[in-house]
């Protein structure tokens, strides 16, 4: 077995809130959201939970939570919390995505610098290649992968972060780009789409475009 290098686990779970909740009285909604921040808190405490808004950008969601955790045990104990608060009762989760982080098989040479820690926005999806492409040879894909990374690398303004999600959901690949101007990014996938390395890709959909936020931001934006 190769010795390979894993990191954190990752769990990306988004909410769409039942209509019937704006219609409680304002006094019980406030109490709601005040209670669901505190559980969003207590769930921070070892491994921070990061949020972020996609009402405008979404119709199927509106709130998106991110964490990062050595073990899938405390995406259980997080999810058992928010099905108990009050809040919890009028959310679906509409899309749900468990991944781990792990250093890529292919030799990359660095990235470009990303001098910033925190950006506004970020765009998430998940990646299935196609069966072809595990049939090339390791040269051949690395090959391509050069060109995708030089790519990549004209725009040192958009983080790119890659998950794996083998065996572990429905998809193969969860990817995750940060930064403060969305038409970078769109820029970004126009130039991706013309590597070679872009036809062996199956699906990359849904995708989600969201706002970071503190929580209770993010809760005042769906009521």
């Amino acid at each position: 077995m190769p010795d390979i290098e894993y990191d954190n686990f990752l769990k990306i779970a988004l909410y769409k809130l039942d209509s019937s909740f704006r219609r409680l009285d304002a006094d019980d909604r406030s109490k709601a959201k005040q209670e669901f921040a505190e559980v969003v808190a207590a769930n921070s405490t070892e491994n921070p939970v990061r949020t972020y808004s996609t009402v405008g950008t979404r119709t199927d969601a509106e709130l998106m939570l991110v964490q990062d955790s050595k073990t899938v045990d405390t995406f259980h104990s997080f999810s058992r919390d928010i099905n108990k608060s009050l809040l919890g009762s009028y959310l679906e989760q509409s899309y749900s995505y468990l991944s781990i982080r792990r250093k890529s098989r292919y030799k990359h040479g660095g990235g470009a610098p990303n001098l910033k820690e925190d950006y506004k926005y970020m765009v998430v999806y998940p990646m299935t290649k196609t069966r072809p492409w595990y049939e090339r040879s390791m040269q051949e894909r690395q090959e391509m992968m050069n060109d995708h990374f030089r790519v990549g690398k004209n725009y040192p303004m958009v983080k790119i972060n890659t998950s794996y999600a083998f065996g572990l959901d429905d998809t193969e690949f969860v990817l995750s780009f940060e930064m403060d101007d969305p038409s970078d990014f769109t820029s970004l996938v126009m130039d991706l789409r013309e590597v070679p390395a872009a036809q062996y890709t199956l699906t990359e959909i849904p995708i989600f475009t969201t706002i970071k936020m503190p929580i209770e931001e993010a809760l005042d934006a769906m009521v």
